[in-house]
């Protein structure tokens, strides 16, 4: 037992990265050292810090002795007790967290696509290693939803999760739908403030997204998911004339993450692709470059995850929040919870995926065209709930939106809507969520 008035041997933290959010952890450590010692229960001190150039201008004051470019050196120091990863990247991230991991070192991550490739390989370095591997600031920046997942639901059974998880997508469909912007300006807009990066391909294309949905099926469902078996979609096909004809029927557009499970319960569905929601549901109301993240369990219904998802201090504030976790275990001698893939469900194929769908038809105004459309969609075993037309003359456009039908049928019926004579173009279509 500790005696009163001992002091305590500090737990030594390296750090990997000074950029947007390592700066952040930084300026936390430096202003927050007396709560989180006393949170810990032993001070947490930085004890390095590895960057790519020793003599770029950063944006937080550091001891010139702690910096250093040799980030393996670092890693492997007997004296560092807890690694923090926040440079993203495969490589040189992975080598680095399992050199940590094997040497018995605890590491905090925020690598959504190093997590999302092959976090198999860290969990079984940490396991071997005997130390923990945190990751709350990988998904939804701030946004408690990892441990959550991990802990407080490990007695339920998650059916769904279903969510907002990328910021820059956000703003770009809510300026969209505000203001009637293109998707040209509103992204050059989100680039000017900061909310998109230079090259966002990343965003726009839904890797990021399909990423965080990745991490979320896997603790949502105790099974492995990678990157490679989520569909992915992006945004960049959103036009002007799609927000207005979704918000003619009150509904929103959202790039969605979805992860659920099937009707039998032996497989699951992780897809991230646009779709459009009621303006009613809670998700629509998500503005900006906010997250927001639904899980529906069996037993504790529906729960919903909101805030700041992206950012230097929202991202480092989770970051602390694992540091702290993992420094708590270690002081204790303990570790937390290993993954969890006892279940081993399969990732079913977006085909099997059932869903509903919307869709526009440039169609010749003449009589019989609802009767061969709606012919072909019964061909294809797909119901029609609702059917408008616009336009008069020569030229109309078809407003169809489905019954539930798996998205193998819903695709097929595109197909062969193209190939119709009768149709012009199928100007848009687009899954619909969130009312069932």
């Amino acid at each position: 037992m500790k005696r009163e008035g001992a002091a305590v041997k500090p737990l030594k933290v390296a750090l990997l990265g000074c950029g947007v959010v390592g700066s952040q952890v930084i300026r936390l450590l430096h202003e927050q050292d007396g709560d989180l010692a006393a949170r810990v229960g032993a001070p947490l001190e930085l004890a390095g810090v590895a960057v790519r150039r020793l003599g770029r201008k950063r944006d937080v004051d550091v001891a010139p002795e702690l910096l250093t470019t040799d980030a393996e050196a670092l890693v492997t120091r007997d004296d560092i007790d807890i690694v923090v990863e926040v440079i993203g990247g495969i490589e040189p991230a992975r080598s680095l967290i399992v050199a940590a991991l094997n040497r018995g070192k605890s590491v905090v991550t925020a690598n959504k696509a190093l997590l999302a490739e092959d976090g198999a390989t860290l969990h079984e370095a940490a396991r071997a290693g005997n130390g923990d591997l945190y990751f709350e600031a990988s998904v939804a920046g701030a946004i408690p939803l990892l441990r959550p997942l991990r802990e407080s639901l490990a007695g339920d059974r998650v059916r769904r999760v279903l969510g907002i998880v990328n910021g820059t997508t956000n703003y770009i469909l809510d300026k969209m739908d505000s203001t009637g912007a293109s998707f040209t300006d509103a992204l050059e807009e989100a680039q000017t403030l900061g909310y998109a990066e230079a090259d966002p391909t990343a965003d726009v294309e839904g890797f990021d997204a399909a990423a965080k949905a990745a991490i979320l099926a896997g603790l949502a469902f105790h099974s492995r998911v990678t990157a490679a078996d989520v569909h992915r979609e992006g945004i960049t096909e959103i036009t002007a004339t799609d927000v207005a004809s979704a918000k003619a029927m009150g509904y929103v557009i959202k790039l969605l993450a979805i992860c659920a499970r099937s009707d039998d319960g032996r497989s699951v569905g992780v897809r991230v692709h646009p779709a459009m929601i009621p303006r009613s549901h809670p998700l629509a109301g998500v503005r900006e470059a906010y997250n927001a993240v639904f899980v529906e369990a069996e037993s504790a219904g529906q729960l919903m995850f909101y805030g700041k998802g992206a950012g230097g201090a929202p991202t480092a504030s989770a970051v602390l929040g694992d540091l702290v976790a993992v420094a708590r275990n270690r002081l204790a001698g303990t570790r937390g919870a290993e993954e969890s893939t006892y279940a081993s469900l399969s990732v079913h194929p977006m085909g099997e995926t059932v869903t509903r769908c919307h869709v526009a038809l440039d169609v010749a105004d003449k009589p019989g065209v609802l009767a061969r459309v709606a012919e072909l969609f019964a061909a294809h075993d797909v119901s029609i709930q609702t059917v408008r037309q616009e336009g008069h003359g020569d030229d109309a456009q078809l407003v169809i939106v489905t019954h539930r039908a798996t998205d193998a049928a819903l695709t097929a019926t595109m197909k062969a809507l193209r190939d119709l004579d009768i149709v012009r173009a199928v100007a848009s279509v687009m899954r619909v969520e969130g009312d069932d």
